[in-house]
């Protein structure tokens, strides 16, 4: 069994990074971030198995620091991402939140999500949903940052683009 103060932990971060994201709240969904975070989408090899590795496999998206999510928000907030021109309304829902292993600094998580979102251009809804695995990690200050971030998207028929904010 899991130390309990670890579950407070890891629901207190997901929780906020779902909220961050239906806000729009950019910065602060930044700053939940450690520098060298890694942020990777990766695709599907058939039902049961996804790529294993980003740099000789395809990703649906793949950041290996945070600067490539902070040049995406550049790139949003400049209007220079015709695809994300109005952004979608999204909620993401987080449950099933799970640390596998924890050490006095890093936690490793595992949760389920769905994701609603509502794309005003076009009038339509959609719905996305699969499996994170996070690996956290708490920093000299003291303040548990998300070092690693896999999202295993089950429903990979996208009807729309994807971005950060949509998973």
């Amino acid at each position: 069994m899991m130390d309990p103060a670890a579950a407070v932990i890891c629901a207190d971060l997901l929780y906020r990074e779902g909220l961050h994201l239906d806000r729009q709240e950019w910065d602060a969904w930044l700053a939940l971030y450690a520098e060298d975070a890694v942020f990777w989408i990766p695709a599907w090899l058939d039902e049961h198995r996804t790529t294993s590795d980003p740099d000789r496999e395809v990703s649906l998206i793949y950041h290996d620091s945070r600067f490539g999510l902070e040049e995406r928000i550049m790139r949003i907030r400049t209007r220079k991402s015709v695809t994300a021109l109005p952004l979608p309304r999204t909620v993401h829902m987080i449950t099933n939140i799970l640390p596998v292993q924890a050490a006095p600094d890093t936690i490793e998580v595992t949760s389920s999500w769905i994701v609603h979102d509502f794309d005003p251009r076009v009038s339509r809804q959609h719905m996305l949903f699969g499996r994170y695995e996070h690996g956290l990690r708490r920093g000299g200050d003291g303040t548990w940052r998300i070092a690693r971030k896999k999202v295993l998207l089950t429903n990979d028929v996208i009807p729309t683009a994807l971005d950060f904010y949509s998973v």
